[in-house]
């Protein structure tokens, strides 16, 4: 294999094997010998573990929010509808029988520390997620489009936690259902804010006329 290849499989190996044991259990020698290549040609191309996982993330940040978009956008092209449609794609995630969690999650889980590279990378994942809800919503032009996004975000969130644990994609459905609710009534405050401020205006009118 040629040294780009090999950098590949190293990390998809490594993201395996992270995943199902967890960071600290996958050692360097489980890695190499599943990934079937020298500890030497690891070392070549990932100076240490820790380097290894940051870059195992980084792609596995890359290929979740790609997938994600992806999926979206194939299914339609309205914002409103974009913003439900990724819990569609959640669904399909806890369909797969692979599915074990969040792996940002259990890296910040096992390293805790707030200035470690490790869990910084985890919640830089999860920050980009929540700019593309920011994106979609800014796109169906929401009144409050951070404040819906971020709410969002904690559904989208919170079925991941509860499918872990329930192995199920029930989970991505509630959410779903949820976040249509949040997205009809704030269509419904956007349509009742005209009227609110006409009859402000009438109010005013008529206080002015009679003074």
């Amino acid at each position: 294999m040629r040294r780009s290849q090999i950098r590949d499989h190293l990390l998809e190996t490594a993201l395996r094997l992270f995943y199902q044991h967890g960071y600290h259990a996958a050692g360097i020698d489980l890695i190499i010998a599943e990934a079937g290549v020298a500890k030497t040609t690891l070392y070549r191309h990932f100076e240490t573990k820790e380097d290894l996982i940051l870059a195992a993330l980084e792609r596995r940040d890359e290929q979740d929010r790609d997938a994600m978009r992806a999926f979206v956008e194939q299914r339609t092209s309205d914002p409103v509808e974009r913003l439900l449609v990724t819990f569609d794609f959640l669904e399909t995630l806890f369909r797969d029988e692979r599915f074990r969690g969040c792996i940002f999650v259990s890296a910040a889980g096992e390293y805790k520390d707030t200035v470690n590279p490790v869990f910084r990378a985890a919640v830089m994942h999860k920050r980009l997620v929540l700019a593309y809800f920011e994106e979609l919503a800014h796109a169906a032009q929401l009144a409050e489009p951070k404040r819906i996004a971020a709410e969002i975000n904690l559904l989208y969130e919170g079925a991941i936690a509860v499918a872990q644990l329930t192995r199920t994609a029930e989970p991505a459905r509630q959410a779903k259902r949820m976040a249509a609710q949040l997205l009809a009534a704030q269509g419904h405050a956007a349509e009742q804010a005209p009227l609110a401020s006409s009859a402000r205006r009438e109010g005013a009118s008529h206080r002015a006329q009679v003074s």
